[in-house]
């Protein structure tokens, strides 16, 4: 039975927010005899531009610190998103990361400028024979994943599993979850630029009388979206068994790696931090939690927002909960342990 710890705060105060997620990775380190390595990159969500509710900088300074007096060398490090917003591509995401105030570590855009630098992880579960991990994380062999504990559309809810899932996934990896088909190119809006043919690196476009994508040799990269400079070509977001290809990439992107995950179960709002505008929260604020278990930390997280809040918040994401379990990937039975 995996253990989480945990530490309430409630009070919004940044400062007690980042001691607070020092104490928990102190107590987890020496808890499981965690050994750093000389690099440990953090897993952080930056927040879309709009958003005012996502994580904020302030919160990692303690974990920062303790890394630094460790001699551990750090940095941020995120993937490209599916969408077209202002972190599609490296260069603007890197952008809005610093206007958020993601000043004090190096960024690393895990899968390059376009979204399309991957490696293959082999997997062979229910959906998934490999999966498309950003191509830098396969640079370290240990993360830190921080991830911020509210709900989700399509997910329920995210957290620690989601941030490897999405998180890790490259833009192809990311649209293989969303869905099982190709990009497609909207005729009317295509103007023919070529830049989608320019930045294809299998032949899968060409132009006929608009740009047209060859499904049969397409690999589902998503890079023709992030350069399609009007918006022509875009993706199917079905939801077909999407909560469990989560948790498959999910395994796909922790698979001998050996990661802490901290959870902070604050600023819960009904969407993600994706979501480019101020959003209400449904819930109060708990604290921050600790694990080297993502299942179990996430089921923790879910279980005692529930039973303080008094309602069946985010109920459906359970459904990733026990795909995880059916595959062999972490625990949903945890021990749970408040640090005052």
């Amino acid at each position: 039975m995996a253990k989480v710890f945990f530490k309430r705060i409630t009070n919004k105060d940044y400062k007690d927010l980042s001691d607070g997620a020092r104490i928990l990775l102190e107590k987890l380190v020496e808890e499981i005899d965690f050994k750093f390595e000389k690099h440990v990159p953090i897993k952080v969500h930056f927040g879309e531009k709009g958003n005012k509710t996502f994580i904020p900088p302030d919160c990692y300074m303690g974990i920062i610190d303790y890394l630094s007096e460790k001699n551990i060398k750090s940095s941020y490090i995120e993937t490209n998103v599916l969408y077209r917003g202002s972190r599609t591509t490296a260069e603007s995401h890197i952008k809005l990361a610093k206007e958020h105030g993601f000043t004090q570590l190096p960024i690393i855009i895990a899968d390059g400028e376009y979204g399309n630098e991957y490696i293959e992880v082999p997997i062979n579960k229910t959906y998934f024979d490999s999966c498309k991990i950003g191509k830098a994380f396969g640079d370290y062999s240990q993360y830190l994943v921080c991830a911020h504990f509210k709900g989700h559309g399509s997910a329920g809810f995210g957290g620690a599993m989601k941030q490897l899932s999405m998180g890790f996934g490259s833009r192809g990896g990311k649209l293989a979850q969303h869905s099982g088909i190709k990009p497609e190119v909207i005729a009317k809006k295509c103007i023919e630029c070529e830049l989608c043919i320019k930045k294809c690196d299998v032949d899968a476009i060409e132009m006929k009388e608009k740009a047209y994508i060859h499904h049969d040799k397409c690999v589902g990269c998503a890079g023709c979206i992030a350069v399609c400079p009007v918006g022509a070509i875009v993706n199917d977001w079905s939801e077909e068994a999407f909560k469990k290809k989560v948790t498959e990439y999910a395994y796909g992107a922790q698979k001998d790696k050996e990661i802490i995950y901290i959870n902070f179960l604050m600023n819960i709002t009904k969407e993600c931090d994706c979501v480019g505008q101020p959003m209400d929260e449904v819930a109060k604020d708990i604290g921050v939690f600790i694990s080297n278990d993502p299942v179990s930390i996430d089921t923790a997280c879910l279980d005692i927002l529930q039973r303080e809040q008094g309602e069946k918040l985010f109920e459906d994401g359970r459904e990733s909960i026990e795909h995880a379990v059916e595959i062999g990937f972490g625990e949903k039975d945890y021990e749970l342990i408040e640090i005052f």
